[in-house]
């Protein structure tokens, strides 16, 4: 049934000669987001100019230069120049070997390391939201009361457009924040153009939401374009700084409903700052164009290529030239079924394919000094890793960078590409920090966290695989009770999310969030957590398994890991719960209604019920709309499984929920209501889809206690 990879890092405490459990002590519950049980760790990684000295800062307060000798720490915002004006050392930015950038409340700030002097490069207004900065040539772009601004050097602050307000947003991520898009301004390699979005929601019907805080409760409605409903429109502005001239790219082909609908992904100028590279989109998701266009005219000059898909195409990265070579540049795209490197020249001929094979590159990361090869994050080694290699271009020959198994999440290089910082997590290392040479040889350590819960008894964690009924490996986490004893009888409790864009299991310390399944083990509680199709980082084909039919493939392999666990000798089968939030949510609740009887108890957090009510972008890649899938949306709505209903189900909805609206749960009570069933309910009424902050805590407690009362 299972072939086991077992990365045990957490082992209970040894058992004493007389077979007594040696115990150190437990978390408490309210203690889950002190900081102590957190992996320390250094942040801003990077490079002093060209140098090959490297900087960081542990707290933020003080600045770390090191080299392969040694290191100290060099400024403290403690005392001296920089108090004023620098808030932390978190996002600094060296702009030569002697100069680092910064950005404070009025602009953007130059540090002598030499002679100790400050000196404001660029001046921002109050009220700045939205930042896009380019340190190294002084310049920013930004709103203030949703219009958009542009400084540069000592130039006077520039406003380039009025109209924003009531319906019209600037320079903020459009399509909520799909296809990899987490920012609205693009300024050109040298700063003197900036590209921008110009969002059109007056179209779209506004959501109500309510505002409980004021004296008497006031609207606070959003715009919330519902699958197969009216969705917003977006351009693309350029705005050329030399010529104080505005154009909008010409990306609509007509007026039609389609055209105005399409979606602008992936922004990219190229090295001459006279091209602008769109991969566009259109509403059903399956047919891509790449798109260069001309920033004085605004024209399209040329659709390089196209990419179409039965199921759907989805752009999340964008182009990235070739240092030494600008008439060629990088494309991923998951056409093979897993997403790969494309050379292209930028006449749109396919030059080759750079990477293949049945994994999945993550992200791009830069090139060499001299733009021979390029480094990349990927799955290559095993999809529970993320580790940086490096592919040549003439060749397509591949070298592992990062020798450490585990996730490797950060890296910084030097000018030259002789020397890298590689930051990284794995099951058996809490963090770690290592200064790598061109080779992949560890140089030095610069920071290893000790396990934050050593003083505690923590529980034992096995990774593996499952085999889902068609054969499929599907990878597997369980979280042993401290103390284990496999003669007894646990409880289970099963966390799900089950849906696109997201990986729970993989070889990473398990902190933050997860300390709360930590804490359930140590209360007695097996938790049990499986990454079945339609989760990442499997390919295609794993992940859009769900397309139009979300609820169905997707439960069908996490009962198969529920019948693992009921195979198990030390699993208590009439006490198992299920747990989980968003797409985990729907998860609960399907598998609670869809397998009566198997689940005693549940907790769904701002769950999906009915894929109508969620948005355009990410519903109708996954689901089509409600007109083209009917039977899809009919059958995966929940409202329609709410008789098979037993035992204890608690639904939680943050009331500003701007992702998934409180309709869903509120209509699901509602139908429970009518058909006798009881249900449990909790809001909280000041947060969106996610509890944060101290809250959180309540969150937890809330869970825990609702388990433990019911299970």
């Amino acid at each position: 049934m299972k072939r086991t990879f077992r990365f045990v890092f957490l082992f209970v405490a040894l058992a004493l000669s007389i077979g007594a459990f040696a115990q150190k002590g437990f978390i408490d519950i309210k203690r889950l987001q002190d900081r102590e049980f957190y992996p320390s760790s250094i942040y801003n990684l990077g490079f002093v100019g060209d140098s090959d000295k490297y900087f960081y800062t542990r707290t933020g307060m003080e600045l770390v230069i090191g080299d392969k000798k040694g290191e100290k720490e060099v400024l403290n915002l403690k005392e001296g120049e920089l108090k004023n004006t620098l808030g932390s050392f978190f996002s600094i930015r060296f702009v030569s070997d002697k100069e680092f950038a910064y950005l404070s409340k009025d602009g953007i700030y130059y540090y002598d390391m030499d002679n100790r002097t400050v000196r404001k490069v660029c001046g921002i207004p109050e009220g700045a939201e939205h930042l896009e900065v380019d340190y190294e040539h002084a310049a920013a772009a930004y709103t203030i009361d949703g219009n958009v601004w542009y400084s540069k050097g000592d130039m006077a602050p520039v406003q380039l457009t009025r109209d924003g307000g009531n319906g019209i947003t600037y320079g903020v991520a459009v399509h909520r924040n799909e296809f990899g898009i987490d920012r609205g301004f693009f300024l050109s390699d040298d700063a003197t153009k900036l590209a921008y979005y110009r969002m059109d929601e007056s179209m779209v019907r506004q959501y109500p939401l309510v505002n409980t805080e004021a004296r008497e409760a006031e609207a606070a409605p959003i715009y919330y374009p519902m699958a197969g409903m009216t969705s917003h429109q977006v351009k693309v502005m350029v705005y050329d700084a030399v010529s104080g001239t505005t154009t909008e790219l010409q990306t609509r082909e007509n007026e039609s409903v389609e055209e105005k609908e399409a979606y602008l992904t992936n922004i990219t100028w190229n090295p001459e700052s006279t091209l602008i590279y769109i991969q566009k989109l259109n509403r059903k998701q399956n047919h891509m164009k790449m798109n260069a266009y001309d920033v004085r005219s605004g024209r399209l000059v040329k659709t390089l290529f196209e990419e179409k898909a039965e199921k759907y195409v989805e752009p999340e990265s964008p182009i990235y030239f070739l240092p030494e070579q600008s008439d060629k540049f990088i494309y991923l795209s998951e056409r093979d079924g897993f997403n790969h490197a494309y050379l292209y020249s930028v006449d749109g001929q396919l030059i080759r394919q750079l990477t293949s094979g049945e994994w999945m590159i993550t992200s791009i990361e830069g090139f060499d000094a001299k733009g021979d090869e390029f480094y990349f994050f990927a799955t290559k080694d095993s999809p529970l890793e993320s580790n940086m290699y490096s592919c040549r271009m003439k060749d397509g020959k591949i070298r592992r960078c990062t020798p450490a198994k585990g996730t490797h999440y950060n890296v910084a290089f030097n000018k030259k590409g002789t020397l890298f910082l590689d930051a990284y997590t794995s099951m058996e290392e809490a963090r770690r920090v290592v200064l790598l040479d061109g080779k992949a040889r560890e140089v030095k350590q610069l920071h290893r966290a000790e396990d934050p819960w050593q003083k505690l008894d923590k529980p034992q964690i096995d990774v593996f695989t499952i085999k889902a009924k068609d054969g499929t490996d599907l990878y597997a986490r369980m979280i042993r009770p401290v103390g284990f004893d496999s003669t007894r009888k646990y409880p289970v409790l099963v966390y799900v999310y089950g849906g696109p864009h997201a990986q729970l299991v993989t070889d990473t310390w398990l902190a933050g969030a997860n300390n709360f399944f930590l804490f359930l083990a140590q209360q007695g509680y097996i938790v049990w957590t499986v990454d079945g199709r339609g989760s990442a980082n499997r390919g295609y084909e794993f992940e859009s398994a769900i397309w139009r039919n979300c609820g169905s493939i997707e439960v069908s392999d996490q009962m198969d890991g529920v019948n693992y666990l009921k195979s198990l000798p030390y699993v208590d089968s009439e006490r198992i719960g299920v747990d989980g939030w968003s797409y985990g949510g729907f998860m609960t609740i399907s598998l609670k209604l869809k397998n009566p009887g198997v689940f005693k108890t549940a907790t769904a957090g701002g769950p999906v019920i009915d894929w109508k009510w969620y948005e355009v972008m990410y519903g109708e890649r996954y689901m089509s709309s409600p007109e083209d899938n009917p039977d899809g949306y009919e059958k995966s709505s929940l409202l329609n499984y709410v008789d098979n209903l037993e035992g204890k189900l608690l639904i939680i909805h943050g009331a500003q929920d701007n992702t998934v609206v409180m309709q869903h749960s509120l209509e699901f009570i509602k139908s429970c209501i009518k058909k006798g069933k009881q249900v449990d309910y909790f809001i909280y009424p000041d947060h969106e889809h996610n509890v944060i902050g101290k809250d959180r805590i309540h969150l937890y407690e809330k869970i825990y206690e609702y388990h433990k009362a019911n299970l």
